[in-house]
């Protein structure tokens, strides 16, 4: 399949760089499988400068967490249930607030970043975009606060990497794409924690509107 053609605005234009905390890598709570492949290429890409604005998106949820597995009784780790009228996957401890784990990952050279995003932080919602969390107990998504800041900064296309894709990623795109942003998705630099259904997520993001490209379609720019 060819891939679309890229004209990046620099003036326009912000790289959303998703989750990457050693707890979503191998050996952490909620390992991605090979997560740790995009750590190199994330970095090439920042080395790259191809973006003046940069924002990090990062989990940072309190020990109490609803999504937490932990704090159900009788439940375990990726059971679901209903919250809020919407289902819900309870997850192992992950990202907790002020663990190493739920640090931005060092492989990756954060200077780059303008801002950094934290979501999952109110202990009765969960939150995978960078933009909105998930619904709450009134049917509401409340946002972060990051598409005014993208807007203040007259951004209209954004691209989004990280992990894990069929998740945090994946949401992310879409609310951007619901913000009114032109969305990119840089596919090689996400990983997905169930790949078997990526296909079928390339298919539902790309007929979505979100434009799937690769890093090395961004560095051809």
């Amino acid at each position: 399949m060819a891939e679309p053609q890229l004209r990046l605005d620099k003036r326009t234009s912000v790289l959303l760089i998703t989750d990457i905390q050693p707890d979503f890598l191998p050996g952490g709570p909620l390992a991605v499988p090979q997560g740790d492949q995009i750590l190199q290429p994330v970095a090439q890409l920042l080395e790259a400068k191809l973006f003046d604005l940069v924002v990090a998106i990062q989990d940072w949820h309190p020990r109490e967490h609803i999504s937490f597995a932990s704090n159900h009784p009788e439940r375990k780790a990726f059971d679901r249930i209903e919250l809020y009228g919407h289902e819900q996957t309870l997850w192992p401890d992950h990202c907790v607030q002020g663990t190493p784990g739920a640090g931005l990952h060092p492989a990756v050279p954060w200077t780059a970043v303008s801002a950094i995003i934290r979501k999952g932080t109110d202990t009765a919602v969960d939150s995978y975009s960078g933009f909105r969390n998930n619904w709450g107990p009134h049917g509401e998504r409340t946002p972060t606060g990051l598409a005014g800041y993208l807007r203040d900064r007259g951004v209209e296309q954004t691209f989004v990497c990280g992990l894990a894709r069929d998740f945090c990623v994946a949401w992310t795109a879409r609310d951007a794409l619901q913000q009114g942003f032109k969305t990119y998705l840089l596919w090689d630099l996400c990983r997905s924690i169930d790949s078997s259904k990526d296909e079928q997520l390339r298919r539902d993001l790309t007929a979505a509107g979100v434009v799937v490209v690769s890093l090395q379609a961004l560095l051809g720019t």
